[in-house]
């Protein structure tokens, strides 16, 4: 089977893609609609081994009520550019900052999934004039989710039982793009409700998903984002992100967890409420890990009640 082409993820539909330069690289976003800065700004940033895609309900419901909402590949993941480095909090963050304005906004509102919700948390704490609230689904505080694996048998082991594997140079990339990406599928029958794969849709975001990860370089830059969160916990920049972190957000907070999620457990994600003063949680029911895919109505339903809080 033939290496997909970073292209291959600009699939037609009700949507436009755009190439976005910011922070240095170039970004691939989609948006429906017309690309209007007179709309409040929402910006989509997806988790671990997903890409734009992932936000495709939530790209027409935001859209549909009246937000300019962008759905991003982060940096190195889909079409966007894969640089070799800059997979740490503060570039990640710097990279949603200078997007904002790039694409024609002074602030946002931020909706992150897992990897794309610690983006999130990072921005609304480094960059706190450019961002209005923050929705996060499946991704507690970095404080938080590193409190309760260390704290907490349960959520270490779920946890940590794929993280630490990901660490391995060269073997980590080939176990995620082996056998056509095979990894992808496995992880998504183990984090997601049993009612969902039962459905062609799920099919079909496997397949999308598999074909994704072996465009060439994100396997690597996939894996770097896990890197550092893991290899930074020992160094003294990792101290300095959990010390810059460690202050309380005053904007209005949504965290989303899907009812079934064995992968991010409820007291970790509630635990978040200590540094967020407006903090709402919600849990998701028949959902796993993917709750924005798995029940988008509800979601939808969620973000549409935090927005209007801005």
């Amino acid at each position: 089977m033939p290496t997909p082409d970073p292209s291959s993820v600009r699939f037609d539909g009700p949507w436009t893609h755009l190439d976005v330069r910011a922070n240095g690289i170039r970004f691939h976003a989609v948006e429906c609609g017309d690309g209007r800065t007179d709309r409040p700004l929402v910006l989509l940033l997806h988790g671990f081994g997903e890409f734009w895609w992932s936000w495709r309900h939530q790209l027409e419901s935001l859209t549909a009520q009246g937000y300019r909402a962008v759905a991003l590949d982060l940096r190195g993941y889909g079409d966007s550019d894969k640089p070799p480095r800059g997979y740490d909090g503060w570039t990640l963050a710097g990279d949603t900052n200078a997007l904002i304005r790039s694409l024609g906004h002074s602030d946002a509102a931020l909706v992150g999934h897992a990897d794309g919700g610690l983006v999130c948390w990072a921005t609304a704490t480094l960059h706190p004039r450019a961002v209005r609230s923050i929705a996060v689904i499946g991704s507690p505080h970095p404080r938080a989710l590193r409190y309760a694996v260390v704290r907490d048998g349960a959520q270490r082991s779920a946890f940590l039982s794929g993280f630490l594997g990901n660490q391995l140079p060269r073997t980590a990339e080939k176990t995620l793009t082996r056998s056509d990406g095979a990894f992808i599928a496995d992880m998504f029958a183990r984090r997601t409700a049993s009612a969902w794969q039962d459905t062609d849709e799920y099919a079909e975001v496997i397949r999308r998903n598999r074909a994704a990860i072996q465009i060439p370089g994100v396997a690597f830059c996939s894996l770097e984002y896990r890197r550092w969160a893991f290899r930074s916990q020992l160094r003294r920049d990792g101290a300095k992100f959990l010390s810059l972190m460690n202050q309380r957000l005053h904007i209005p907070v949504l965290a989303v967890r899907g009812r079934l999620d064995d992968y991010i457990l409820a007291e970790t994600m509630s635990a978040s409420r200590y540094w967020a003063s407006r903090m709402t949680y919600a849990e998701v029911d028949g959902s796993g890990h993917y709750a924005h895919e798995e029940n988008p109505a509800h979601v939808a339903e969620l973000l549409d009640e935090h927005l209007q809080l801005v």
